[in-house]
């Protein structure tokens, strides 16, 4: 075996040398609703749920973005009736993995990268493999199934230039590192690339997961009745918007109001606790909002309507003809398309899109959503789809298109793991 590089000895030194501050850390976070207080345990390692019999696929995604792309892999394991342990980091994506987990598979949050409290994980859950979202690399973790002859696969694995420079100056804990998975599947050639570069044994590029994700759930009950609470008004959606962005949605409301005086305009923002601060801007600007997160439902009064909830885009998607994506009239790099496109909306979108760039770029070339810049720009693009029914109808048509054209990631990733789980079924790891 290769001897460990002096980096990650240090590393592991500080890591476990940290640990009696953990749990300080940890009562602070949940303070600030940052973790789950009545989970900490899961976090030190600690189970709190028994680990089913037979063969066991843990699967691990750090927040909502990466654990949502592992939904189909998670499905696909499920009705193979594999027993599959997910894990992430965040409390937003633990309320999300509740409400969608297929049955046969248990959420845990991630221990946090201290040698025991990883050592306590894996001699309570012991899987048969491990398979890490896009760029998951844990030293302790990654080491620890290492020396447990647990097969390691990243999916939809990336590695960005930024985030190739940064391990390049890390060169012999890289390769440590890199040399210790089994398999990279790696999201596109460039990512492969650098990948083998830092040392990966065996990378193979299957393409972007997020592609073939399933648009999120909606209870009937809900979407029944929230289609009876809006009628027969106008109705758009601004989805998964972050601060300055709601300011361009309320101003294309008020603008757009004089036109269609029925005008619902739903916001959805990124971060749900900012409910309160859109309310107060929506009233600011002389106009009537109220929240979900209060219980209410949208009446013939409200004019803006905010989705301050989690676990409901789903809902909401279906319910709105018109979408504008968020994190895109701002600096943040956009939000993903693929649900809303699947569910047959025409998308709006800003200049900032460059986290989904192969995404819009299809999108893009189909004539598949429109791009705008500005607060002038949304009303006018909104003034078109609303009046144009056809217009509205076609670019949408075009979107869904688009984004289906683009998949196959899925399928192409269960062959490359199909070895494993046939030898994992076995009882022989590879």
């Amino acid at each position: 075996m290769k001897a460990e590089p002096f980096s990650y000895r240090v590393y592991r030194a500080l890591t476990d040398g940290a640990r009696p501050i953990a749990h300080m850390m940890l009562l602070e976070r949940s303070r600030r609703n940052k973790e789950d207080r009545t989970r900490l345990g899961e976090r030190r390692g600690e189970a709190t749920r028994s680990r089913p019999s037979g063969p066991l696929v843990w699967v691990h995604g750090a927040s909502v973005g990466e654990s949502l792309s592992l939904l189909p892999i998670i499905e696909a394991l499920a009705a193979q009736d594999y027993s599959v342990v997910v894990t992430s980091g965040t409390v937003t994506s633990a309320q999300v993995l509740a409400r969608r987990l297929p049955e046969g598979s248990t959420h845990q949050y991630m221990p946090l990268d201290v040698s025991s409290y990883v050592d306590r994980f894996l001699d309570h859950w012991r899987p048969d493999l491990a398979i890490f979202a896009e760029s998951e690399i844990w030293p302790n973790m990654i080491c620890q199934a290492h020396r447990r002859n647990i097969p390691l696969v990243l999916v939809n694995a990336r590695m960005s230039p930024r985030s190739f420079r940064r391990w390049s100056q890390m060169r012999s804990l890289a390769h440590y590192l890199f040399t210790r998975f089994d398999l990279c599947l790696a999201q596109s050639q460039g990512d492969a690339e650098r990948l083998v570069r830092l040392g990966a044994p065996r990378v193979t590029v299957t393409g972007n997961l997020k592609f073939d994700s399933v648009p999120p759930p909606a209870s009937p009950a809900a979407l029944a009745s929230m289609n009876e609470f809006i009628g027969g008004r106008p109705v758009w959606l601004a989805a998964s918007t972050h601060a300055g962005e709601e300011l361009f949605a309320i101003e294309a409301h008020r603008r757009l109001a004089a036109t269609y005086p029925d005008l619902l305009t739903i916001i959805a923002p990124r971060h749900p606790e900012r409910g309160r601060e859109i309310f107060a801007a929506t009233a600011r600007a002389g106009l009537r909002g109220s929240q979900r997160s209060l219980g209410l439902q949208p009446d013939s009064a409200t004019d803006i309507y905010i989705a301050d909830t989690i676990g409901e885009m789903g809902l909401f998607y279906r319910v709105a003809p018109i979408v504008f994506l968020g994190g895109s009239l701002v600096a943040h790099g956009g939000q993903n398309p693929i649900e809303p496109a699947k569910l047959g909306a025409a998308l709006i979108h800003g200049p900032h899109i460059h986290n989904f760039t192969e995404v819009y770029a299809a999108l893009e070339q189909a004539g598949g959503a429109y791009q705008i810049n500005s607060a002038d720009d949304l009303a006018a693009t909104l003034d078109h789809l609303i009046h144009d029914g056809d217009a509205r109808d076609e670019v949408a048509e075009r979107g869904t298109n688009a984004v289906t054209a683009i998949g196959g990631a899925l399928r192409r990733t269960m062959h490359e793991i199909a070895p494993y789980l046939l030898k994992m079924h076995l009882g022989n790891r590879p």
